[in-house]
């Protein structure tokens, strides 16, 4: 068994991030491809590493309604792969999981073991993803998240700032509330989870991670400006002014007590999380 720590995914947010950390090896596409899940089976049993965090996904919402098959390979039927090779091997797991678990009712934050209901192609593949490592009997922990960003990929983030430098007004939805999530410090999260599991394997569960203070759209959309120094305003639209083909939870506040318990881990403040991947854009270390 090596030193390092497995992560499937290579150009995603939360791989670019966990590549920055000390100890993990990533794999892309080339190395171990999602749509096939013995694939990545036997890349975990060739790799032989101290744990492996599952930071890829088929994370296209919308494309997902067309194409639940290949969403379900890939957020399903491989993370089950994942977690079965991690358990014959006696190595945690973790896989990152999703609000879209949830329907999105009430107001209130989503505990861990609340009942699920995803509105969408997405989240049930998601959901399946879950279920499929916990039927592999391994030592894991599935870490639900919210509304990730950061200064490289395609996120809400990078979107804001194009148009914000392109228009006097943007058309935000303001009646979803959730947190957003720096992907740097969800990067951090994960790896603290695996290597507390490789001691600790009595932790294994589900665990939710994501920013604080709980936010709209419209109100990520305003900091971000305001701390870009971009000039264009929001204009709050309702969900319903902004039709897609899959159906958006309106609540995905997630109650993370549970990770900071068994962690240590506190909800890290995603104002500050924006402050840091302006810093990496305006110095050249972002990539699109």
């Amino acid at each position: 068994m090596s030193g390092a720590v497995l992560v499937f995914g290579q150009t995603g947010q939360l791989a670019q991030e966990l590549a920055r950390l000390a100890g993990v090896r990533c794999l892309g596409r080339a190395e171990a491809d999602l749509s096939d899940p013995e694939a990545c089976a036997e890349a975990v049993r060739r790799a032989a590493p101290r744990a492996v965090i599952n930071a890829a996904a088929f994370t296209a919402v919308d494309r997902a309604e067309a194409e639940e098959a290949l969403a379900q390979r890939i957020n399903a039927e491989a993370p089950g792969a994942m977690a079965a090779a991690c358990g014959a091997a006696g190595i945690p797991f973790v896989q990152v999981s999703s609000d879209y678990v949830f329907d999105g009712a009430g107001s209130a934050p989503w505990a861990v073991d609340a009942a699920t209901g995803p509105l969408g192609a997405y989240g049930r593949t998601k959901l399946a993803g879950e279920a499929a490592v916990r039927a592999a009997g391994g030592v894991h922990a599935i870490v639900r998240t919210s509304w990730v960003f950061s200064a490289q990929g395609s996120n809400f983030l990078r979107t804001m700032l194009r148009f914000g430098a392109e228009r006097a007004e943007v058309s935000v939805v303001a009646d979803q509330i959730g947190g957003p999530t720096p992907a740097d410090a969800l990067a951090e999260a994960c790896l603290t989870i695996a290597d507390r599991l490789v001691i600790d394997p009595a932790k294994s569960g589900t665990y939710h991670f994501a920013g604080t203070p709980d936010t709209s759209w419209a109100g990520f959309a305003r900091e971000i400006f305001t701390q870009a120094g971009l000039a264009c305003s929001v204009r709050e639209i309702a969900t319903t002014d902004y039709p897609t083909p899959a159906r958006r939870p309106a609540n995905s506040r997630l109650d993370c007590t549970a990770s900071e318990a068994a962690f240590g881990l506190k909800r890290p403040d995603w104002r500050a999380g924006v402050a840091r991947a302006l810093t990496k854009i305006k110095a050249g270390e972002a990539r699109q």
